[in-house]
């Protein structure tokens, strides 16, 4: 998100709550760590810029600093 944010493209962890830990969930009782995977994904999957909207040369862009970023890491 760092490098996004340098380059001046908008991303977001889209779903940073897993659904079974948001309020609407609650009276389920499911606590943190009953479903690991759905939380890692929340804190890790990140949303990129799509939609129809985007120029190929912005498509271009965004991927040409995840790919750099990727391979730094």
């Amino acid at each position: 998100m760092t490098a996004l944010e340098k380059a001046g493209i908008g991303s977001l962890i889209h779903y940073p709550i897993p659904p079974h830990l948001q309020d609407a969930y609650a009276d389920l009782g499911l606590l943190k760590g009953t479903f690991p995977l759905a939380e890692t994904l929340a804190e890790t999957v990140l949303s990129l810029p799509m939609g129809p909207h985007l120029t190929l040369e912005t498509v271009d862009e965004v991927t040409a600093v995840v790919r750099r970023t990727l391979q730094a890491g």
